[in-house]
């Protein structure tokens, strides 16, 4: 009979989320960065809020061409998980990502002298205008931010977090890093180290790293180099060494169920999440 009454309980959990993510609506906002504007995908919840707010950032493809790809279905599925839990969902497609992205803004120069730290900050820049944006919302609760972010998002995350951003409650960083060429090979891998340390130097707020043991851009190595340095210089940050994902690691993101206990607890901690 327990186990009759605990089916039935699981099945109406899942029919109750599965309504919440039906309710889920996105919409298109503009976020001004100077004399530019990018797309910014907001995923609301069923109700009025006012809702925490999640800035979830996407990653940078090796291939330049990849760049374009980006648009309303980018990181959609993470954004959902999100939803289903009463946050407020803000996807930015950064300077020179998507179809009329127009000139690229986060290049970090010459591989033998990469100036990660500068690329960095430039990411940061969109991810705080696509944050003012969602703000001024009424049904966006601005004493409840969180950023989260994949690859060079997680890296942008971790520049703006190093700044003063009001709010600011937390970091979940997936993979973050910049400047894989190839499969083990990350350019100018101290000045990348060095980088992680200035953005810990200027942290205040707890973060959640996540790094799976096959990510083919930013291996275990170069992943406990930077967790180390940003730790060393100030910044707390708890380092999941997360289990292999499909054939490149770097994808963990997409592995919810795997990770969504681990990320839930950690915003739990904090009072981010809305209703569970």
């Amino acid at each position: 009979m327990r186990r009759v009454v605990a089916a039935l309980a699981s099945a109406g959990l899942a029919a109750m989320l599965a309504v919440t993510a039906a309710a889920e609506t996105v919409e298109a906002l503009q976020a001004r960065i100077e004399d530019r504007q990018i797309a910014v995908y907001v995923h609301k919840p069923a109700g009025a809020g006012p809702f925490p707010v999640l800035v979830l950032s996407h990653g940078s493809p090796r291939d330049a061409a990849g760049r374009a790809e980006f648009g309303k279905g980018t990181l959609a599925a993470v954004a959902r998980h999100f939803t289903a839990r009463g946050v407020m969902v803000a996807v930015p497609i950064r300077r020179g990502y998507g179809a009329e992205g127009g000139a690229w803004a986060e290049g970090y120069g010459a591989c033998d002298r990469a100036e990660f730290h500068r690329a960095g900050l430039a990411s940061a820049r969109d991810i705080r205008a696509a944050l003012d944006a969602v703000l001024s919302r009424p049904d966006a609760d601005g004493r409840r931010v969180v950023l989260m972010g994949v690859s060079a998002g997680g890296w942008g995350s971790l520049a703006a977090a190093s700044q003063s951003v009001p709010g600011l409650l937390g970091v979940v960083n997936f993979a973050g890093g910049r400047g894989s060429q190839k499969a083990g090979e990350v350019c100018s891998p101290d000045a990348l180290v060095s980088a992680a340390a200035r953005y810990g130097g200027g942290s205040r707020v707890p973060q959640l790293w996540l790094y799976s043991s096959n990510d083919r851009f930013f291996g275990p190595e170069i992943a406990g180099r930077l967790h180390r340095a940003f730790q060393d210089a100030g910044g707390r940050a708890e380092f999941v060494a997360a289990p292999p994902f499909g054939e490149d690691g770097h994808r963990y993101i997409r592995a919810i169920d795997q990770w969504q206990g681990k990320v839930d607890g950690f915003l739990a901690t904090m009072g981010f999440t809305g209703r569970r």
